[in-house]
């Protein structure tokens, strides 16, 4: 297992609907990313933005942009995460690929889908919680609004690290702030969040990704409203150590029952 986990949050601002472009300019932007970087977080939806029209959009997990995230985990020996619009049945996803540097990759499909911007007219629910293992860590990807259902995350010792890839608005940025330290804290965990930034058209996002240890510290953030690489040193010694001297999960509810 490696102790120290480098990861590398990537906050952008996608041009609407613009898949090849997005892709693009991504890939420069890996390029900035440190040397010792292990892991790559992407927003929401970042090759497309937060796009209601997946009938147009969408592509297969064999298509162009799993192709570029497995390619970019192989050539540059990371992992790549982060949600785009998929296709499978004739159902419509907001699926987050998790790429590995071996080439195989994993994926998660949001759960909790956004009705007040119609996510859940257009899109399938996920049904299943992803919980995979890099270096050694165990880690729970998610998306977005999932971030307001603790439930959905309660860490059953079974990760160290928890996701949360995001397009979420200014005017809610508040919770932003707020939530993913709650979930560190809660879930004694590191927290990953990453949020994309500029204007959609009509909504305007101001980023605030951060990285937050299982105090509810935050060890590394963004404090500007710009486009920005924001990189952090997970350290599991200090998360375990932690853990064993006060392991609150022996005192919490058991749940069996999910969704």
């Amino acid at each position: 297992m490696k102790s120290e986990l480098n990861i590398s949050l990537i906050q952008f601002s996608p041009e609407w609907e613009q898949i090849h472009t997005n892709v693009e300019r991504l890939t420069g932007m890996l390029d900035k990313t440190p040397d010792s970087t292990d892991l790559v977080i992407l927003p929401e939806m970042f090759s497309t933005g937060f796009s209601m029209s997946p009938e147009k959009l969408a592509e297969h997990l064999n298509g162009f942009t799993v192709k570029w995230m497995r390619e970019m985990a192989i050539s540059k020996k990371i992992a790549i995460t982060g949600s785009l619009i998929i296709e499978e049945d004739g159902n419509y996803f907001n699926r987050l690929v998790f790429a590995m540097p071996d080439g195989t990759y994993k994926y998660y499909d949001k759960r909790h889908l956004f009705r007040y911007g119609g996510e859940h007219k257009v899109y399938t629910p996920g049904t299943h919680r992803l919980i995979t293992e890099f270096k050694g860590w165990r880690i729970c990807p998610m998306i977005c609004y999932d971030l307001r259902f603790p439930l959905w995350s309660i860490n059953r010792n079974d990760y160290d690290l928890l996701i949360y890839v995001a397009n979420w608005p200014d005017v809610r940025m508040r919770a932003w702030k707020i939530l993913p330290l709650a979930r560190a804290i809660e879930n004694q965990c590191f927290v990953a969040a990453v949020n994309r930034t500029g204007d959609d058209g009509t909504i305007a996002h101001s980023g605030a990704s951060k990285v937050v240890n299982f105090k509810g510290e935050i060890i590394s953030e963004s404090l500007k409203a710009e486009e920005e690489i924001i990189s952090a040193s997970l350290d599991f010694d200090h998360l375990h150590k932690f853990r064993q001297k006060y392991d609150f999960s022996r005192d919490g509810e058991k749940f069996g029952i999910f969704y």
